[in-house]
């Protein structure tokens, strides 16, 4: 399985801990890192890594990273590093032609998570969003999630600001091509973002969910959830 890191941000919530987000060092390790052991350990064994901001830096410590332990990434240059994320995974149409994971350089996550997205019998033509149905989890900030309302499986709406939700976008996908249709379409109206591109394919009827249960993710976008991060993977839980 193919999968695809957005890792192209300035990442200025973190910039305390370091200049180039995805290479923060957390318990020693750069969070691209540990991004790329836990999907490897669920079995992806193909990586495209999207970067922007600070990209020639961030590409060769990739380089390195990938000589070492053998891991085969690809990169993806995003000149337009300051335009939204869905932008990044559009960046990747040229190569990704089948089925494959995507995910966030800041998401740490159960790799039982990937594990079982990659195993679901998913349907063509569709994306398939992780969530979180625990909107109480304080490991979340409800301030600053994507909020997502599902029903019967589906994707009714998503966005950082609805009010009407019910679970909690994690950041990781299954995804299939149709994903950069819904790209295109979302930001020919003006919205770059994956949420837009999502809201796309809900409307189409191809936006999928598949709940992660109790398993345990978290999005180390900022000081706070640093620490938390911290905290897991000092108790082993992450």
């Amino acid at each position: 399985m193919k999968c695809l890191i957005v890792a192209a941000g300035p990442g200025t919530r973190l910039r305390q801990k370091g200049e180039i987000k995805p290479l923060i060092l957390i318990k020693g390790v750069p969070l691209i890192e540990r991004v790329i052991g836990r999907a490897r350990s669920a079995g992806v064994d193909d990586f495209y890594v999207v970067s922007g901001y600070r990209g020639e830096d961030l590409r060769g410590e990739l380089d390195t990273f990938s000589a070492r332990e053998g891991v085969r990434i690809t990169h993806i240059v995003k000149k337009n590093w300051d335009r939204a994320n869905g932008v990044s995974v559009l960046k990747a149409k040229p190569y990704l032609d089948g089925p494959f994971v995507l995910t966030m350089c800041d998401h740490l996550v159960d790799p039982q998570i990937l594990r079982r997205l990659m195993a679901f019998s998913f349907e063509p033509d569709t994306v398939t969003l992780a969530v979180d149905f625990r909107t109480d989890n304080p490991l979340n900030d409800i301030e600053d999630v994507t909020r997502v309302k599902c029903s019967n499986g589906r994707i009714v709406h998503i966005g950082k600001v609805i009010r009407d939700y019910n679970a909690i976008d994690t950041g990781v996908f299954l995804c299939t091509p149709i994903i950069f249709d819904a790209l295109e379409a979302s930001q020919g109206s003006g919205d770059d973002s994956i949420s837009g591109a999502m809201n796309v394919l809900a409307r189409w009827d191809r936006a999928r969910t598949f709940d992660i249960e109790d398993r345990v993710w978290v999005d180390v976008d900022d000081p706070v959830a640093f620490g938390k991060a911290e905290e897991l993977l000092d108790s082993g839980r992450l």
